[in-house]
């Protein structure tokens, strides 16, 4: 069953439809909160009001938007809100977990691709946070420039704008880190 099928359902008062909706959406709304706040906690109560939310917002859903967009969208913007609420420049992203790569790699292998991913997720977090929403919807949701644009309610100019400058603002940060590394390891 797609999710317009899902939305109709549970208009139509189905509410076993929309546990199907969470149950297919959870772990991508649930990873967009964690990458955007960094606390476990915080991405839980998005996780979790995003789809109170959407659910009392069903009504006005498009149903030529995809639902997914449509429900990013809510979890962005409560991450966003929930930033500004708390005065919080950034989130500590460290404490994210990741799957290690498979055994077919030596253990100085991952140790290393493991600190890197580490360093890329610290500097990430030092991003403002509609760059950092941007760079963790294209690059961990894989989402295309138009669904961005979509999700967030701006331009896809807009977005490529945001996403080139995002990529610089990090580039420029490993750059910058590399260079004190450098000079810090030839003290």
């Amino acid at each position: 069953m797609d999710d317009v099928e899902c939305v109709r359902l549970v208009l139509a008062g189905d509410s076993a439809a929309y546990r199907t909706i969470v149950e297919r959406y959870k772990n991508q709304v649930y990873g967009v909160a964690y990458r955007m706040l960094g606390n476990p906690e915080d991405a839980e109560d998005v996780a979790q009001e995003s789809f109170v939310r959407a659910y009392a917002k069903l009504g006005s859903f498009d149903h030529g938007r995809k639902f997914s967009t449509w429900l990013l969208s809510i979890a962005s913007h409560l991450c966003i809100d929930m930033l500004r609420s708390k005065t919080r420049n950034s989130a500590a992203l460290d404490d994210f977990a990741e799957f290690l790569e498979s055994g077919e790699r030596g253990p100085e292998i991952t140790a290393i691709g493991e600190e890197e991913r580490r360093e890329v997720r610290r500097l990430l977090a030092r991003l403002p946070d509609k760059y950092r929403l941007v760079l963790i919807l294209r690059y961990w949701h894989d989402l295309s420039i138009a669904e961005i644009a979509e999700t967030i309610g701006a331009t896809e100019g807009a977005v490529k704008t945001i996403l080139h400058r995002g990529r610089l603002m990090l580039s420029g940060q490993m750059a910058e880190k590399e260079v004190h590394g450098n000079v810090l390891s030839t003290c």
